[in-house]
């Protein structure tokens, strides 16, 4: 049970991850915006921070590449900003140890989640991101803790009732475990190792 839930926990971080650095594939992603913002104003700088330092390069190649083509018309200029918008994202997404899946149109919903934190970013208040990770939190563990008091008193030679309780009591219990153990201490919700800040990434 304690293993199951612990694979469970590590499932839905993982595919929260996922959800998150794919959120810089689209097109009108933080990574895409960015890639706009420094072919209009001619400023590389303004996407070198989205990638490592030894892919540096690599970038400034292609946009020195892209902003000669960009003058030759705008059907020209519709391709080269496409190529630098693939090169780009391709290039943050192995920094990131991802690999490249092609640009996603714009518009999609990501989900509650990434939408509160790029409001907060936006505005520069926590509120939201708070209170959606706060109720979230709360009605799992109310779940679970409803169950355990539905099935707690049960007859003592009731061992199917028993069993029952005794199910709901260790979800319970790993529930709150994993969830403080993951909040406090690990993975993508807990603070970001030395060698994880090094690394520029999306929708945390």
């Amino acid at each position: 049970m304690r293993k199951a839930f612990a694979f469970a926990l590590f499932a839905v971080l993982f595919s929260a991850g996922q959800i998150a650095y794919a959120h810089c594939d689209t097109l009108d992603g933080p990574v895409i915006k960015a890639a706009r913002q420094a072919l209009e104003t001619g400023n590389v700088d303004l996407v070198l921070v989205w990638i490592q330092p030894k892919d540096e390069a690599e970038i400034r190649s292609a946009f020195a590449k892209t902003l000669e083509v960009r003058k030759q018309g705008d059907a020209a200029k519709e391709l080269a900003d496409m190529y630098f918008f693939e090169t780009l994202v391709r290039v943050h997404r192995a920094g990131e140890g991802f690999p490249y899946t092609g640009l996603k149109p714009a518009g999609q919903d990501f989900g509650p989640a990434v939408r509160a934190a790029d409001e907060a970013v936006a505005s520069g208040k926590l509120e939201g991101v708070h209170t959606l990770m706060t109720q979230t939190l709360h009605e799992g563990i109310l779940h679970r803790f409803h169950k355990v008091l539905e099935t707690k008193d049960y007859k003592p030679d009731d061992v199917a009732a028993g069993r029952e309780f005794v199910e709901a009591y260790v979800v319970f219990l790993h529930y709150v475990e994993g969830a403080y153990e993951t909040l406090s201490k690990g993975g993508h919700l807990g603070a970001a190792s030395e060698e994880e800040t090094h690394k520029p990434q999306c929708g945390e």
